[in-house]
């Protein structure tokens, strides 16, 4: 059985992104329409996929808005925002796969070396966060089906961030959170 509130975060976000194509913006919310739980404060990144490949993926890491405007937030940014890719195209729509990510909130992790911080991290659900000089990046948890090794996953995030693969800085700070993630079935 399918989860309701992920049904219609999926929808929520492919409303979005069809109403963007035309209105360039995130399709307006009737929250009186929808569960109560879709108005809680909620972080939310959005992935699409084309044909199994990444074709865009934007969201946020604090909850600031109620969960369903950030969701149509997150997916509208990621079909049209996500500078890495051009604007998804009225051709691509259909074939496009959503996935939408809601994110726990954030949880330090104060480490004194890297050698902690990989004995701490639970390949394969924690998402990570890197602030380092004022920039910040971060991984998904999905992230590590391409990078089941925990020192790949932190060279990745490094890369990300604009740091050396291999840097290390007592200044470096770290946070991680979990996803609960509704994922559209293929076409």
């Amino acid at each position: 059985m399918r989860n309701p509130e992920g049904t219609e975060l999926l929808r929520l976000a492919r409303r979005s992104i069809e109403y963007g194509l035309v209105h360039r913006e995130p399709v307006p919310i009737d929250y009186d329409e929808l569960p109560g739980s879709l108005s809680k404060p909620r972080a939310t990144f959005t992935a699409l996929r084309l044909d199994g490949v990444l074709r865009g993926c934007c969201g946020t890491l604090e909850a600031v808005h109620p969960l369903a405007k950030d969701v149509t937030r997150s997916a509208f940014r990621a079909a049209f925002r996500d500078p890495r890719f051009d604007p998804v195209g009225e051709d691509e729509v259909g074939a496009i796969r959503l996935e939408v990510s809601v994110l726990s909130p954030l949880e330090s992790m104060p480490v004194s070396d890297e050698a902690e911080l990989l004995d701490r991290l639970i390949p394969g659900t924690d998402g990570l966060v890197i602030v380092a000089d004022g920039r910040r990046a971060t991984l998904l948890p999905k992230a590590w089906e391409m990078l089941p090794d925990p020192r790949q996953f932190l060279a990745a995030l490094r890369v990300k961030c604009g740091l050396a693969d291999d840097y290390w800085s007592a200044r470096l700070e770290f946070q991680r959170y979990r996803t609960t993630s509704y994922q559209e079935s293929s076409a």
